[in-house]
């Protein structure tokens, strides 16, 4: 299946393009946002980060079609300042966060992220690390799988997975993506296997996210980038679940929204907010693009931008 980019439009418009901008790209994936950033900018530049080293090497081809100011870095995108530094970057004028695994990640088997293809556990985003998703499985404490599936999964049965996979794995280490499917779904009571969607799916999200570190990644991400846009720069990700549209809902509110306050306690200083939301509600997919490509359904964009009034008023 071919790798169709979520919001695409939507994502380039909130970004609000100067043709000599420079932007960084936190999840270059096949390209799709990022060729269609460095089309907008002739004189600026383009730094893009990604784990998955097979998906550098494709979209490269693709932007030097385009043209050759761009920087692409192999790294996690938690290390967003550290790697901008090292190039030499400072303020930018726009970031992008497209969150999740690609198409092309999901569809290859061999990467072990679906539950629909059977193949070795691995879920790695980046293939040199060490820890994979067996790994996890045969090794992790019950304690441990148990967080990592109630906080990453949401998954309302983690103890009875939790359960079955440590006693499993006692007989034998759990190795493939279908035999632990099976164990889920031996695990799980006739009602809940009846329910409508994949009894395995919170389950595999869950592993993932554990083995990524997704969700620290994005909150260390977020405050290095926020910190980092120009004045009248701009930050858009693309969520796909809840997990990550709530951090990025308060990462963006405790920049742009002011304190809750006792109206009954007085308030010694006036506070200065020097970021505003693009959107306060989501955007999400139209339904021209939801008929085109289902992996759109569940996508949410949110935007802010710096505006630094302190430094305006002065």
């Amino acid at each position: 299946m071919e790798h169709i980019s979520v919001l695409l439009d939507e994502a380039i418009d909130m970004l609000k393009i100067k043709p000599d901008g420079i932007y960084v790209d936190c999840t270059l994936g096949r390209g799709g946002h990022s060729s269609e950033i460095l089309k907008r900018i002739p004189h600026g530049h383009l730094y893009a980060f990604d784990l998955d080293q097979s998906a550098i090497d494709e979209s490269r081809k693709r932007l030097e079609a385009i043209g050759s100011n761009f920087t692409l870095i192999h790294a996690p995108f938690e290390e967003f300042n550290a790697k901008l530094d090292e190039l030499g970057v400072g303020q930018v004028d726009g970031i992008l966060m497209d969150l999740g695994v690609s198409s092309p990640q999901f569809d290859d088997p061999k990467r072990g992220f679906s539950y629909r293809y059977d193949a070795r556990l691995d879920m790695r985003m980046d293939q040199s690390q060490d820890l994979d998703a067996q790994k996890i499985v045969n090794t992790y404490p019950k304690e441990e799988l148990l967080r990592v599936l109630r906080e990453y999964g949401e998954e309302p049965n983690a103890g009875r997975i939790a359960s079955a996979i440590v006693k499993a794995r006692e007989e034998k280490p759990i190795e493939t993506t279908f035999e632990l499917v099976d164990l889920i779904k031996s695990a799980l009571p006739a009602a809940v296997l009846r329910k409508k969607g994949h009894p395995a799916k919170q389950t595999f999200q869950a592993l993932r996210m554990e083995v990524n570190k997704e969700l620290p990644q994005l909150t260390a991400t977020l405050e290095q980038g926020l910190d980092r846009l120009k004045p009248g720069g701009r930050m858009a990700v693309i969520t796909f679940h809840s997990l990550e549209d709530r951090i990025v809902k308060q990462a963006f509110a405790n920049r742009a929204l002011p304190k809750k306050v006792n109206r009954r306690m007085p308030v010694a200083v006036n506070e200065t907010l020097n970021y505003r939301l693009v959107n306060r509600k989501p955007v999400t997919a139209s339904p021209a693009e939801l008929e085109a490509n289902s992996r759109a359904h569940s996508a949410k964009l949110r935007g802010v931008e710096r505006t630094d009034e302190e430094d305006e008023k002065k």
